[in-house]
């Protein structure tokens, strides 16, 4: 029996391993892969970036070779550091921390031990790479920007971090990725795909040729080529505009959307963020407090409204039938509210007020007056602010555009759900955010927003999202950008508010911004500026705003120019943006003493007030009475 029960103990367990064996063979064995074998060492080889080129077809940005000294931890012996210290223009220093940091990382995964080899330098290292094991050259393709302006739209590349290898597979310790602008949002355009080659290695680690004759190798597969939408002579002239100043140009073609310029003030060479040197000019770059180089200010940069949202304001009240173009009121110098009679000043000069001159003059008391009716409506005050808020956002503002940018801000309208929260106490109405009506209060925008807000009256009631990139080599745009967002208000309208922003150019705060032979309809504006010194709430003098549109028919450029600090509309933002005009509209200027005086002059005295520590004022003009217009 005990003979009998052994050997069936004997058979079971033979059965089970060899079941078992057979299924690990044949069901549960990975096949061989080469990317696996420890035998063969892989080697990246790095695809042609994509160029970049302006609208007119202009190269941007191309591509330079550079070499990178890559190194194995595991394979490193030792070497004659002297020599190889000196070959590569080290420290010894900076040889150990990196030894250390690449074998923390991993002993067998190569990484990168020096970018950005000169050619001269690769030339004599090239000979005696040899010599060195652990260590070889990688060649890559390094950025080169065939222009000196639009580095914010354009943005830069740089090394991958461990968050953008865990976020995407494709990329290893080393790899090149977009940082900002075109760069970052069309990254897998401009990418390409990385080929594989295969490099046999005998039992000693040592290369003895490709594996397999080469057979197994991947090509790489360049990235594509892209043209933006950018016109970069409009651009140049934008920046050189800005010169001295902060602020940003955001130009718009109504009929597509399309970003003719977009100018963030001051800007910086951006061949700075390439090569050796990019740590160390990023560095200054972003430690720049007072300028703040690297903040893309079209995007990030949010400010009230000011006078430019009347036009919205004025056209929602014509929509719901407050008013009329025959419907009047008369301006004494201010708009007297609520039960303790608070003041809201105007500086139109004082009569009697309709949309037209409302717009040219800029009248604060009509705009709130008409604010204040359309909110207080049936005294259905809730209902009709989120109406009008809804109204207001349908033109782009507080909310994120769904552009073609990696960054951007909201901005801020305010609903019923705001205030509610702010007063919960208080039964809150027109008259206690009264200032809502002239672009002040709570309203937040974007200089991109504002363009395209002036792209929809350009256009009538509709507008396409602002984008940036015009063609992409092998594929398509996306389909958002090809379609209209409506926006609710009839046609009538916007033709009534077309000539108070025509007059404006007539008898109104840009009646000495005129192109020759252009007609332009546009407005002016300035928006309050604070800033804490030593945790006080201060007031710095006001940002200087101007929007506009032109040709009256069939618009080709819609624009916002915003001049930090700049004061009144007319006397910065408004020349900028007359001469923007003229040099897309015309090809040259005609202006030229205003050409002259916007280049010449600085703001930077300013900029350095909140940095002084001295006592300063605000909201003075130093310019002559006739250059102010």
């Amino acid at each position: 029996m005990r003979k009998t029960l052994f050997f069936i103990i004997v058979i079971s367990t033979s059965f089970i391993f060899i079941v078992r064996l057979f299924y690990l063979q044949v069901y549960a064995s990975e096949p061989y892969s080469i990317y696996e074998d420890n035998a063969i060492r892989k080697v990246y080889t790095y695809p042609k970036r994509g160029y970049i080129y302006d609208r007119n077809g202009k190269l941007l940005v191309s591509n330079q070779p550079s070499y990178d000294v890559m190194i194995i931890p595991g394979l490193v012996n030792k070497i004659d550091t002297i020599e190889f210290c000196n070959l590569l223009k080290i420290s010894k220093e900076y040889l150990i921390n990196k030894i250390d940091r690449t074998t923390k990382y991993s002993t067998r995964i190569p990484s990168v031990f020096l970018p950005h080899l000169s050619k001269k330098d690769y030339g004599f290292l090239a000979e005696k790479i040899r010599k060195y094991n652990g260590f070889y050259i990688q060649k890559r393709n390094l950025r080169e920007y065939n222009t000196n302006i639009g580095a914010n739209v354009l943005g830069y590349v740089a090394e991958t971090n461990r968050t953008n290898i865990e976020k995407d597979t494709y990329y290893s310790r080393g790899d090149i990725i977009g940082k900002q602008g075109v760069e970052l949002s069309y990254e897998k355009y401009l990418r390409g795909k990385k080929g594989i080659k295969f490099i046999q290695k005998d039992r000693f680690n040592r290369d003895i040729g490709s594996f397999n004759d080469g057979n197994n190798d991947i090509n790489s597969i360049a990235g594509s080529d892209l043209t933006i939408t950018i016109d970069s002579e409009l651009q140049k002239y934008g920046e050189l505009l800005m010169s001295n100043k902060k602020g940003a140009i955001v130009a718009i073609e109504p009929s597509t959307g399309e970003i003719l310029s977009l100018v963030s003030a001051p800007s910086y060479n951006p061949n700075l963020l390439v090569g050796r040197e990019r740590s160390k000019n990023y560095y200054e770059l972003y430690t720049d407090s007072i300028y703040q180089p690297l903040i893309d200010k079209g995007l990030l940069s949010t400010f009230p409204a000011g006078s430019p949202f009347k036009i919205i304001v004025g056209l929602i009240a014509l929509q719901e039938n407050i008013i009329s173009d025959k419907s009047t009121i008369y301006c004494n110098g201010a708009y007297i509210y609520g039960k303790n009679k608070k003041s809201m000043k105007c500086h139109c000069g004082g009569g009697y007020r309709n949309i037209y001159n409302g717009i040219s003059k800029s009248c604060n008391s009509y705009f709130a007056d008409i604010y204040r009716k359309t909110i207080s409506m049936d005294n259905k005050i809730s209902d009709n602010f989120d109406k009008w808020s809804r109204d207001v956002k349908s033109f782009g503002l507080g909310k994120f555009l769904n552009n073609d940018f990696p960054i951007g801000k909201k901005g801020m309208i305010p609903d019923s759900e705001f205030y509610n929260k702010w007063y919960p106490d208080f039964r809150w109405g027109p008259t206690t955010n009264l200032s809502n009506s002239i672009g002040q209060g709570e309203i937040l925008v974007t200089p991109i927003q504002l363009a395209n807000m002036m792209a929809a009256v350009a256009n009538k009631g509709y507008y396409y999202t602002p984008h940036i990139i015009k063609n992409i080599e092998g594929d398509s745009i996306a389909e958002r950008f090809r379609k209209k967002n409506i926006i609710e208000i009839d046609v009538e309208h916007f033709n009534k508010i077309e000539i108070g922003l025509k007059e404006v150019y007539k008898s109104g705060t840009g009646k000495l911004l005129n192109v020759p032979n252009i007609e332009i309809c546009g407005k002016s504006g300035t928006a309050e500026n604070f800033t804490k010194i030593n945790g006080k709430k201060t007031q710095l003098t006001d940002h200087s705003i101007f929007v506009a549109y032109a040709p009256k028919e069939k618009p080709e450029i819609a624009i916002a120019v915003l001049v930090e600090n700049g004061y009144y509309g007319s006397t910065w933002a408004g020349r900028i943006s007359s001469l923007m005009i003229e040099k897309y509209l015309k090809g040259y200027i005609s202006l030229k003493r205003t050409e002259e005086l916007v280049i010449n002059k600085s703001l930077k005295d300013e900029y350095i007030k909140p940095f002084s520590n001295k006592p300063f004022s605000i909201n003075k003009l130093w310019l002559d009475t006739e250059e102010i217009g």
